[in-house]
């Protein structure tokens, strides 16, 4: 049996901010620590995961093509415990939420510009994340706007990661077709 070139496909796992709403009220807001690691510590293990999958495509091309393409800068891996911890201060908790959605849209565009690279064919849309927007209203509303800006942090993450499937399938089969001496 032969295995990919790019290592087995692990998926994302998507989080179901609903649920986890639900049992913050129900624990009068102690499921937000669990909630808020589990988001800081998905979004680090995806962002390792795709850099993974990026010197593995590179390596890839480097030796069919005889050069070496330089990666994107990826963003810093957070510390899930002490930022989780942190939150109990509430400000923190809006500097989570501004983090959180910085690296994505660094991270989509990061891979944006990876993949118009190595592999041209594909196609990409980043998500448009309006951090002013969430802070306004965050602001606006005592802080109450943080509630709407984390639900929609966490559709940003499972939107990004069902996308991360297409794209992980699409390099999964061109670089089986490049791997076996095929033209892209």
């Amino acid at each position: 049996m032969e295995t990919s070139v790019i290592g087995p496909a692990k998926p994302d796992r998507i989080m179901w901010f609903s649920m986890w709403f639900l049992a913050s009220m129900i624990t009068f807001g102690l499921a937000f620590f669990p909630m808020f690691y589990r988001s800081i510590e998905r979004r680090n293990q995806h962002f390792k995961l795709q850099s993974e999958m990026e010197k593995r495509v590179m390596e890839l091309s480097a030796n069919k093509a005889g050069e070496q393409t330089i990666g994107g800068n990826q963003p810093l891996e957070r510390n899930g415990e002490l930022w989780t911890v942190s939150i109990i201060l509430v400000i923190p908790a809006f500097v989570i939420l501004y983090l959180l959605s910085a690296d994505l849209m660094s991270h989509e565009k990061n891979q944006q510009d990876f993949l118009k690279r190595t592999l041209p064919e594909m196609e990409y849309q980043t998500q448009r994340i309006s951090l002013g927007f969430y802070v306004l209203i965050t602001v606006a509303t005592l802080g109450f706007g943080g509630i709407y800006w984390l639900y929609k942090v966490v559709n940003f993450y499972n939107n990004h990661f069902r996308e991360h499937r297409i794209i992980d399938y699409e390099v999964r089969s061109l670089t089986g077709a490049f791997s076996h001496g095929e033209s892209m």
